[in-house]
């Protein structure tokens, strides 16, 4: 007897924890490039990727191939017991391209959250300081330091009492926040909560992730560098959504010529399997002893296996390049939308390369977004076929990650089901 998306929905919740979210009611069944068929054998279009997990797409053939060999040698050993050539081997391939100069090593972990508490706790080892300097709207993880340098109260700190501490925030520039705005701030920050001396990193995403897609200033990157370099503070890339080749560069924050000292990765880095990472200049990275880093799961074989893979569709499909061109495609689509008076109001398109997202506003020619709007978006676009995600702080943005791998037909299909939902209204 086939089994229905509601009678899952109805055993999740007898036996799921609620603190879980799931952004649509559909249970998958089976996943192909930038399509997933549901347990009823409904097609959808997948313009979520796994949350930007799938740049590759679902099942590419290349990181189907080098999982199936390594599943076949062994599946894990941990790293710290016996290490393995391919955590080596993809080591190298990334410090070759890692967004700074001069040496560099790279250490491997599970998750997003990992990778960016791991970058502090590297930076706080290289500097013998502790504090944190952080965005408003930023997100860097769920576990306890990565929910005290993510830049928004909920869902992801109110429930859970007093996080740890030394973490402070500044605004991220946008609309009526200036980049001086923001380093005004900071100047409060270090007059009135921490002296610079005691700041052992300031981690930025290049691309807001969760905050809406907001693109850091070039500007505000250039000036955080001349700050760390002045007072000793190591500047931490969170590149874990933005990265490896999404905003039309294998990391986002070389659009702006800025050299990090830490860069966090994780998602699509592993092609549907968990893994993240820190790479970092050589000096830095090596602050940690032995021990002192590492995971029982860091670094598995298989996610390795797979990330080789990726690295090499990267290259051999320019998929950065590729990533252009479909940003492109969608932003004079989603100028479309903003200018077309009969649809629901919208923004104009923002983003870097294939990171693209709009608002939903009040009105026509108005600024003013209409909070919590993009989750009844969303829902109307799965019920006709096509994954999307809401993000933002005002719960106002939609995102778009599809698969770098989509062909131009199916980005025209999904963007075509959101003019049908935005001609609806919501």
């Amino acid at each position: 007897m086939t089994i229905t998306n509601q009678e899952l929905r109805a055993r999740r919740e007898r036996a799921v924890a609620r603190g879980v979210a799931t952004s649509t009611p559909i249970f998958a069944d089976r996943a192909l490039n930038a399509e997933v068929w549901d347990i009823e054998n409904r097609r959808y279009i997948d313009f979520a990727g796994g949350i930007a997990v799938l740049n590759v797409g679902h099942r590419h053939p290349r990181v189907m191939a080098a999982v199936q060999a390594q599943l076949e040698r062994f599946t894990h050993t941990a790293f710290q017991v016996s290490a393995y050539e391919s955590y080596i081997t993809l080591a190298e391939r990334l410090n070759l391209l890692a967004p700074f100069s001069g040496p560099a090593k790279t250490i491997f972990f599970t998750t997003g959250g990992e990778a960016t508490e791991n970058a502090v706790k590297i930076a706080r080892a290289a500097t013998g300081r502790t504090g944190v300097i952080a965005f408003c709207g930023g997100f860097h993880g769920r576990t306890l330091l990565a929910s005290a340098m993510t830049g928004k109260v909920r869902p992801y700190k109110k429930p859970f009492g007093t996080l740890p501490g030394e973490v402070y925030h500044i605004p991220f520039p946008d609309g009526d926040i200036t980049v001086d705005d923001s380093l005004k701030m900071l100047g409060f920050v270090f007059a009135a909560d921490i002296d610079p001396s005691h700041v052992a990193a300031i981690i930025i995403e290049p691309v807001q992730g969760e905050g809406g897609f907001r693109v850091a200033p070039p500007e505000l990157l250039h000036r955080l560098r001349q700050i760390c370099d002045a007072h000793g503070i190591k500047l931490i890339a969170d590149e874990v959504q933005s990265g490896f080749g999404r905003t039309g560069r294998m990391f986002a924050i070389t659009h702006s010529g800025v050299e990090p000292d830490l860069v966090a990765v994780a998602k699509s880095m592993g092609g549907g399997l968990p893994l993240s990472g820190v790479i970092g200049r050589a000096d830095l990275m090596d602050a940690v002893g032995p021990g002192g880093l590492g995971g029982t799961y860091a670094g598995a074989p298989l996610a390795c296996a797979a990330a080789l893979a990726v690295l090499d569709i990267m290259e051999e499909e320019d998929l950065p390049a590729r990533a252009n061109v479909i940003g492109e495609r969608m932003r004079a689509r989603i100028m479309q939308l903003h200018e077309d008076t009969t649809l629901l109001p919208i923004s104009a398109p923002r983003g870097l390369g294939a990171m693209i997202a709009f608002d939903i506003l009040h009105a026509h020619g108005d600024v003013r977004l209409r909070d919590n709007a993009a989750a009844a978006i969303c829902a109307k676009a799965c019920d006709k076929g096509l994954i999307l995600l809401s993000c933002g702080v005002q719960g106002a943005t939609i995102r778009i990650l599809v698969p770098l791998t989509a062909s131009d037909e199916i980005i025209d299909e999904g963007m075509d089901i959101i003019e049908q939902v935005l001609a609806g209204g919501c």
